[in-house]
């Protein structure tokens, strides 16, 4: 029963990730087709308020997917002692669970930025923001590699 559970929530984990991804990079595709005007770094455009909600959307799938994996992996936090000392199957599972943490942040981070300059009071001239919505969702799908990586480590390190 249990290996059941796990394997549904691994593939549950990375059906939202998958589709965080593919939200991500539907969001820059919408993001591109509104009129743009560029010179060199900066770039005025016109907000896409599909590319916000996908956007949005992209964001809240990455954050849900995250909490998931972290829920069914059993979140223990070690000191660098006991990491030390453990088997290299729970030192694996530790680096899976930093990976996912660092992958997560910078992904969330660029899914953020590129929604927030889809926002309709965004409408003025900056610094351009291009791709970082694709770049967020392509994170996305590495972080369901991770999540996955670090639930079976974890399994396996309880097994020991």
């Amino acid at each position: 029963m249990s290996q059941v559970f796990g394997i549904f929530a691994c593939l549950l984990i990375v059906a939202i990730d998958v589709a965080a991804g593919i939200l991500g990079i539907k969001a820059d595709m919408a993001q591109s087709k509104e009129k743009h005007l560029r010179l060199w770094i900066f770039e005025c455009k016109e907000p896409s308020h599909e590319a916000y909600l996908l956007g949005l959307a992209a964001s809240g799938l990455l954050c849900i997917a995250h909490v998931m994996a972290n829920l069914v992996g059993g979140c223990k936090i070690c000191t660098n002692e006991d990491v030390q000392k453990t088997s290299p199957s729970r030192q694996l599972s530790v680096a899976c669970l930093v990976l996912t943490w660092i992958i997560m942040t910078v992904g969330l981070s660029m899914l953020v930025i590129g929604t927030l300059s889809n926002s309709k009071s965004r409408s003025s001239c900056g610094l351009t923001h291009h791709h970082f919505l694709s770049i967020g969702g392509v994170l996305c799908m590495v972080h369901s590699l991770f999540s996955v990586g670090y639930y079976v480590t974890v399994t396996a390190a309880l097994s020991d």
